[in-house]
């Protein structure tokens, strides 16, 4: 319901933005780019109002995880795919850069307003910045196939209001299900966060990555996984920040931070150095696919 919800949010916000004389540019930039993203806004926001920070904390890291790992992986499993050069010298670097600034804001143990609004601000910017460059390229070709046509405002009014009201109801079912499943297993509620939450709200860039590997366009399956983590790098992890502020669980600084960078290191060095540069091939999707279950492991292991 999550997925499916979220899905119809984004066709009637874009049927709507459009209808309204939006630049079909910009509603590719903004709320496509952030469709695959709003299951864990959404489910980290419930969970950081209801539950505290650590579900939300784990929701976000594990998405990162999951997706370079396992969304990628499963993709270059269905194709190999070829990673463009801009992706390597921009989008790359950026994503590493949110990340290393994710990372000082919580090496104080602690997560707090100030820190949750910097993150905030640093998606703003980010998110201004990539329609500058999105209007300056002038290449809206591949994103207007994302966008519904013939659409009517207000069936995109009611599938808005509809794939929000099923967004809401649905984030706050997984919430309530994660945190029974952490009580009834008697495991911390950053691990069923890390795991079966990051896994389930991952689920719309595992769908729209693999699909896209199929038909051969490896842009957006890459562009999909690294703008989704910039998302939920910069913005789900202001959640907890903005609405629970708290410390940051030790197992975070020392298992989870290190093995987001760690697999986004190992993607970067695949399109750069190994088999064939600018590509991921089947045998490195698989090696991607093994270090998502072998961090599973380790947290199964030190819970």
């Amino acid at each position: 319901m999550l997925v499916w919800a979220a899905d119809r949010f984004v066709l009637g916000a874009a049927a709507a933005a459009r209808n309204f004389g939006v630049s079909t540019l910009i509603i590719g930039l903004t709320i496509v780019g952030f469709g695959t993203s709003a299951p864990e806004f959404l489910v980290s926001a419930i969970a950081a109002a209801t539950e505290g920070s650590d579900l939300c904390v784990g929701n976000a890291l594990g998405s990162n995880i999951t997706n370079v790992s396992l969304v990628l992986g499963a993709s270059a499993l269905v194709a190999p795919m070829a990673v463009r050069g801009t992706v390597l010298r921009r989008e790359l670097p950026i994503l590493v850069g949110c990340m290393l600034l994710a990372t000082v804001l919580m090496l104080d143990g602690d997560l707090g307003v100030l820190d949750g609004a910097i993150l905030a601000s640093a998606l703003l910017g980010m998110m201004g910045w990539v329609v500058w460059l999105g209007l300056k390229s002038d290449e809206p070709d591949e994103i207007e196939g994302e966008i519904p046509e013939g659409m009517s405002t207000w069936s995109a009014l009611f599938w808005v209001v509809v794939g929000l009201a099923l967004l809401l109801g649905s984030s706050r079912l997984l919430v309530w299900g994660a945190v029974q499943l952490a009580e009834q297993l008697a495991v911390p509620e950053l691990v069923i966060g890390l795991s079966v939450v990051a896994i389930g709200t991952s689920l719309p860039e595992l769908a729209a990555s693999v699909m896209a590997a199929r038909r051969g366009e490896h842009d957006l399956a890459v562009g999909n996984v690294i703008g989704s983590n910039m998302f939920n790098t910069l913005g789900v992890l202001a959640l907890p920040g903005l609405i629970a502020p708290g410390p940051v669980p030790l197992a975070v600084l020392r298992r989870d931070l290190p093995a987001m960078f760690g697999v986004t290191l190992l993607l970067f060095m695949m399109t750069k150095f190994f088999l064939r540069p600018s590509h991921v091939s089947r045998l490195e999707g698989a090696v991607l696919v093994a270090a998502f279950v072998a961090y599973l492991g380790a947290v199964a292991l030190t819970t």
